[in-house]
């Protein structure tokens, strides 16, 4: 399954500093999720939707 994050992120306009302050992580965690280095928490993935104004099933190809 592939991640779509980092696309909805970019498509969003927020910055990734602001993202990673929202959800309770640092840019680091932010950007291993974003390339798929680890696996974003669930409850990370319904938070991030909520702030990108998506669904999660939006966030995975």
């Amino acid at each position: 399954m592939k991640l779509l994050i980092d696309e909805r992120i970019k498509e969003s306009g927020l910055k990734k500093g602001y993202i990673a302050e929202k959800l309770g992580v640092n840019k680091d965690t932010l950007s291993n999720w974003m390339h798929g280095r680890s696996m974003i928490p669930f409850d990370k993935a319904v938070k991030l939707a909520e702030l990108l104004g998506c669904e999660v099933t939006e966030l995975y190809e």
